[in-house]
């Protein structure tokens, strides 16, 4: 199948990848816009990942204000220059997960990452999952298997990265940030955010020394 240009125009728009990344990801996937939008996906997080551990000292802090006024987020995310942090493409995702962050319920995202949640709070969510398992009369042998997965339910409600982007759930919000990772081409870290809502406590989440949109993907 012959790939025209603007197929290829099509699914630059689309990835944001380069000409020539977006014509050879067509070319495989025979013409199929849906497959080369999954090849350069795959492709994007790969790369991310070995930008994970680059030190991201730049950055901007985002604000979302709620239509009618009663809820706010402030957060801070990084990237590696200030060139980055002053493009649209990085602008826009800050918004977005700062909206996201609006979106969600005051109890949810108490942590960036699934490294944050402490030791104790982790055996004490695991022995509450596994006196379930015993009182539903599973066997010893499955009641752990039982607890690691309830923990996935546990970091996906409390764990910002974990957690389905609420403009499009079939992402999680670290598999987004990984994906504009791909795009801008630098490591991009959620370092801290606060959520307020008129008349409750909220509170800063505490910086994080080289937390990653790649921690527990």
């Amino acid at each position: 199948m012959s790939i025209s240009a603007e197929m290829v125009r099509k699914l630059r728009e689309e990835t944001g990848a380069g000409m020539m990344e977006c014509k050879s990801a067509l070319v495989e996937a025979s013409g199929d816009s849906d497959k080369a939008r999954d090849i350069l996906r795959k492709k994007g997080l790969a790369s991310a990942a070995k930008k994970a551990g680059r030190a991201a000292n730049e950055g901007m802090i985002g604000t979302y204000i709620h239509p009618g006024n009663r809820v706010g987020v402030l957060i801070e995310v990084n990237c590696e220059t200030d060139f980055v942090a002053k493009t649209p493409d990085f602008q826009a995702l800050v918004k977005d997960i700062a909206m996201h962050i609006a979106a969600a319920s005051p109890a949810a995202a108490l942590y960036v990452s699934k490294d944050e949640v402490p030791a104790d709070v982790l055996e004490k969510e695991k022995e509450i999952y596994k006196a379930q398992a015993a009182a539903q009369g599973k066997p010893h042998a499955v009641q752990d298997k039982i607890a690691q997965g309830k923990l996935k339910e546990y970091y996906a409600t409390f764990c910002l990265l974990e957690q389905p982007f609420v403009k499009e759930p079939k992402l999680s919000v670290g598999q987004l940030v990984q994906e504009k990772i791909a795009v801008i081409k630098e490591n991009i870290v959620i370092r801290r955010f606060a959520r307020f809502k008129l008349g409750e406590d909220s509170g800063a989440r505490p910086a994080q020394a080289a937390e990653t949109a790649t921690v527990g993907a």
